[in-house]
């Protein structure tokens, strides 16, 4: 707990080959909202997970939520393996860390940022941010259910 009894804000995950789209919470874990996008083209996991956790202690993150891309079977495939490694290194590194569905939420990011009226060429620079958002509300949202 962060002071005044509060939990402290968490970090979302959007894991692809070539960005990281980030987005945090606010310290109450209520909304997420979107932070940055990291350029991650030929970043290893362990190199990652180590700018993640700076990443976390600069905003004073107590948790990262990452994006678990399963098949739409609910299969674990390479993508999915690979996001359950970087969970596992943010551990490794004290940095507690969990995994959130994400099947969908590019796709779902995409339609929610053309109906705000971005065009797909606009939408590039900040779709990873806005897949970032949706894992860590729903991340948050389930949190608040239990």
């Amino acid at each position: 707990m962060t002071g005044a009894g509060r939990p402290g804000p968490w970090l979302g995950v959007d894991l692809g080959q070539a960005r990281v789209g980030l987005a945090a919470s606010d310290p109450d874990l209520l909304l997420a909202n979107p932070v940055a996008t990291l350029a991650r083209a030929g970043m290893s996991v362990p190199a990652l997970a180590a700018r993640l956790v700076e990443v976390a202690a600069e905003r004073g993150a107590r948790r990262v939520i990452v994006g678990w891309p399963l098949n739409m079977n609910g299969t674990v495939g390479p993508k999915a393996a690979e996001a359950a490694e970087l969970a596992a290194a943010l551990e490794a590194a004290g940095m507690p860390a969990a995994l959130q569905d994400e099947r969908r939420t590019t796709a779902q990011a995409q339609a929610q940022l053309r109906a705000a009226g971005r065009a797909a060429r606009a939408q590039r620079p900040i779709i990873d941010q806005a897949a970032a958002v949706l894992i860590l509300q729903a991340a948050l949202d389930a949190h608040r259910r239990c």
